[in-house]
């Protein structure tokens, strides 16, 4: 009987340990990513921006689209929908947002959204009569792209600043690749 149950505990002593270093040697890095919510990350986007800013809500809010770090004047799948689901969010959380693609007085770029650089800024939101403009980046990393959002005022002074990481999934490779 001691015999027997010696045995089981060196059973279940080997199992574990066998266990540890099967998850030690596999580790986390072979384990498939967990697929993120990119809109609820968009939505706690939108918040963490808003609740360093008090903005007019009788006042227009321009969403630009956000673009790639190392290339301005380029954006994929995944800059859009962030553009979008963002822009989304402002307008339920009651403020006014202007839809460029509406306007004949911005030149968009086929493919790309509403691109606009740090100089561009201040022209069209006085041009909108616009409070303040979205804009931002992301930079691609093997296992995460880095976003990066900006509330800008006039005088293209930063009013709110948020950063996040979304973790590489198949969702995010996904729009990564797709319609560049």
């Amino acid at each position: 009987m001691k015999r027997r149950h010696a045995m089981a505990l060196m059973g279940l002593a080997c199992a574990g340990v066998l266990a540890g270093c099967a998850q030690y040697y596999y580790g986390p890095s072979a384990a498939a990513p967990v697929a993120q919510d990119l809109l609820a990350l968009s939505r706690d986007a939108a918040d963490a921006l808003l609740a360093q800013v008090v903005l007019d809500p009788a006042q227009p809010v321009i969403v630009s689209t956000v673009v790639q770090l190392d290339r301005l004047d380029a954006s994929s799948r995944l800059g859009r929908l962030v553009s979008e689901q963002v822009g989304g969010r402002f307008v339920q959380r009651g403020l006014r947002v202007t839809e460029l693609r509406m306007r004949d007085s911005l030149a968009l770029r086929p493919g790309q959204g509403e691109l606009l650089l740090s100089r561009q800024v201040l022209e069209v939101a006085r041009a909108q009569a616009a409070q303040a403009v979205l804009v931002g980046t992301y930079a691609t990393a093997p296992q995460a792209v880095f976003v990066s959002l900006k509330l800008v005022g006039m005088g293209n002074a930063v009013l709110a600043a948020h950063d996040y990481v979304l973790p590489m999934d198949g969702n995010v490779r996904g729009l990564l690749a797709a319609g560049l």
